[in-house]
């Protein structure tokens, strides 16, 4: 907001106003009594309430005096006395609990508004109101009608007939029992959907006018209908572990709290963010994705969360952005329905609306065994030799790859939950190419996206997975949040003429060369030209688990003691590290510095050789060899050196 304006000053007002309200009704509940000072109070006896443009309407009759000083027979209705119309908004409505017969006192600075050519005039500005029982029967009856619900009617008048755009039908406006739901909440037991209040109510297609009729405190009384676009998992903030219910915890992602979310859209093309309560594991993501995605359902019991735009939800509104636009021609607000006033040239959403739901309400009903909704767009799948041809940023993209090694970015200032995970994946379509484009592109798997456990074991085995909404710019391929992995292609996707074969025979990586860049991998070849003996260094392990950091046995200082198996090693296997330095031909003019381990390649020929030298490093120089995998650490100009390591592809 702009320091000063109006709009500030608006902010600051409403801010002061709510807390003049919760001050005041804060201290009648402390003070348990009417506040002394009657100047100018109001006093009504409410006859008839109804809801209208989600404002309580009560029709009242005005009383002279304070009925604490009545009997309940003589706080009769009076003909005499004037009838109001009194306006309670949604917050107040809900304090009041009102019911036909109660007397309310309204404490100023209430306001009367004359309307002409009508008789009853209309109070406004009820903020400061107050219920007062008239005898212990009042409060016996107040208690037992707190455990039931009331009926209150409901005048629904659309914005359409307001402004008069388009012929409403009257018979959705007319007032009839139809519109009578439940005040209070009730709670819904598995199996008594018919008898749930929420199954009788009307259900409305537009998410919009949901909002802008039911309001932020929550839709206690309508179903929206929606189609889910998108599930997914998002990570909890730290706030959001209290909001759990029951003993039921929220999804844990490796130490991570995480909750279940939808992308829902409407039939005017508006999206929400729907954010549910917990699952028993992470693992039941998938599971929801080929039950839900693209089925219409039921949205009740939400209530809004944030209001967010696309300035400050990127992430959001470039998913949002791959789903438009819409497939099927969309519903305009304010125009007719007809199918030759549909149109798709609708600019992208700016604003979504994140949604909640209520404790113990029913918040969504999906119906499984429909169709799939004609507004439902699967993912986009294509080739990764595709992917790396798009010009735009922050573009959305879907692709099944080959997972070929995985590496946890090392950052020692970062959480090790919070470090990004960075996977080298490759499919058939850069297998294939020849020249000009990489055989293998890397993936960074952000902290933010959420992995299940079946997904984090198919990391390790390598196997091939389906990267879902994952974002491209910059060159770089990053799963964020809103990105899911799975293990097998989703029913339904469009494919766009890519290449979604099965890799067959071995897979081929890049050579080093001079376009090689540091965090990829790459295969190596070369001579060898020295070894550092100074850097070298070896370590016992347990042979059962390959535990490294092994103790001194208390019992027998001649032993070794693994606590990961709590058993004495007898036999350790014994680890080694080397650092060998090649000459490359296509590094002429670069050290090439390779650090090899025990168990790979590099390190097994050069023991070989060593061992039947009797440890002479000069029986290694000038043995070739290759073709290596290796990981590129860092590349530098001055001194002109690349440092890698071999490593064993998944």
């Amino acid at each position: 907001l702009c320091r000063g304006g109006l709009a500030e000053r608006l902010c600051r007002l409403q801010n002061r106003e709510r807390s003049a309200i919760s001050f005041w009704r804060h201290q009648c509940l402390s003070g348990d009594r009417i506040p002394s000072d009657k100047s100018g109070v109001l006093i009504v006896k409410i006859l008839e309430i109804f809801e209208e443009c989600t404002i309580q309407v009560a029709i009242c009759q005005q009383l002279e005096q304070s009925p604490a000083t009545l009997s309940p027979e003589d706080a009769v209705i009076n003909a005499e006395e004037p009838i109001l119309k009194v306006l309670f908004t949604r917050e107040t409505a809900a304090h009041l609990k009102s019911r036909p017969q109660d007397v309310i006192h309204i404490y100023p600075p209430w306001q009367k508004l004359l309307i002409q050519n009508a008789d009853v005039p209309v109070i406004m500005n009820t903020y400061f109101s107050q219920k007062v029982l008239l005898s212990e029967h009042s409060e016996a009856r107040e208690k037992t009608y707190g455990l039931t619900k009331m009926l209150i009617r409901k005048n629904i008048i659309s914005l359409a007939q307001t402004f008069r755009l388009d012929d409403v039908n009257d018979e959705l406006h007319q007032e009839s029992s139809d519109n009578q739901v439940a005040f209070a909440p009730q709670t819904h037991k598995n199996g008594d959907s018919k008898q749930h209040p929420l199954a009788l109510s009307a259900v409305n297609d537009s998410l919009l006018e949901m909002v802008e009729s039911q309001g932020a405190v929550g839709w206690r009384e309508v179903q929206v209908q929606v189609v889910i676009q998108r599930v997914y998992c998002l990570p909890a903030r730290e706030g959001y572990r209290s909001h759990t219910q029951g003993n039921k915890p929220l999804l844990s992602n490796g130490g991570m709290f995480c909750r279940l979310c939808l992308l829902v859209q409407d039939a005017y093309g508006m999206f929400s963010e729907v954010q549910l309560q917990s699952l028993s594991s992470t693992d039941d993501t998938e599971q929801y994705c080929r039950r839900w995605e693209g089925k219409s359902c039921c949205l009740a019991g939400m209530k809004i969360l944030q209001r967010t735009t696309r300035g400050r939800a990127l992430g959001l509104f470039s998913l949002i952005d791959s789903l438009w636009p819409p497939v099927v021609p969309v519903k305009v607000p304010g125009q007719s329905q007809d199918s030759e006033m549909m149109t798709t040239n609708l600019p992208p959403p700016s604003f979504c609306y994140i949604l909640t739901v209520q404790s113990g309400e029913i918040h969504v009903e999906v119906d499984e065994e429909e169709q799939i909704s004609n507004l439902y767009q699967p993912p986009a799948v294509h080739g990764l030799k595709e992917i790396l041809r798009i010009d735009g940023c922050n573009e959305r993209c879907s692709f099944w790859a080959q997972v070929l090694y995985q590496r946890l970015q090392t950052k020692h200032s970062v959480p090790i939950d919070q470090r990004e995970l960075l996977l080298f994946v490759t499919d058939s379509t850069l297998q294939n190419v020849a020249h000009g484009i990489p055989k293998v592109v890397a993936v960074s798997v952000t902290a933010s996206c959420v992995l299940s456990m079946e997904i984090i074991e198919a990391l390790s085995a390598g196997s091939q997975l389906f990267f879902k909404d994952a974002l491209w710019g910059n060159g770089r391929i990053i799963c964020v949040e809103r990105t899911v992995l799975l293990l097998q292609k989703p029913l339904l996707c469009s494919a766009a003429g890519a290449d979604l074969s099965e890799l067959t025979g071995p897979v081929r990586l890049d050579e080093l060369d001079s376009t090689t860049q540091a965090s990829s991998i790459c295969a190596l070849r070369g001579t060898v030209v020295g070894v550092n003996e100074s850097t070298a260094f070896s370590w016992p392990t347990c042979n059962r688990c390959g535990n490294g950091k092994l103790e001194v046995c208390p019992q027998d200082r001649e032993l070794l003691y693994c606590n990961q198996c709590s058993e004495v090693v007898t036999t350790p296997v014994l680890k080694m590290q080397l650092e060998v330095f090649l000459s490359c031909p296509s590094r002429s003019q670069s050290t090439v510095k390779v650090k090899v381990w025990h168990e790979i390649t590099l390190f097994v020929l050069l023991t070989m050789l060593l061992f039947l030298q009797t440890y002479e490093v000069q029986s290694v120089l000038g043995k070739e060899v290759g073709l290596l995998s290796c990981y590129v650490h860092s590349i530098t100009s001055h001194p002109n050196c690349v440092v890698l390591e071999e490593i064993v592809l998944l």
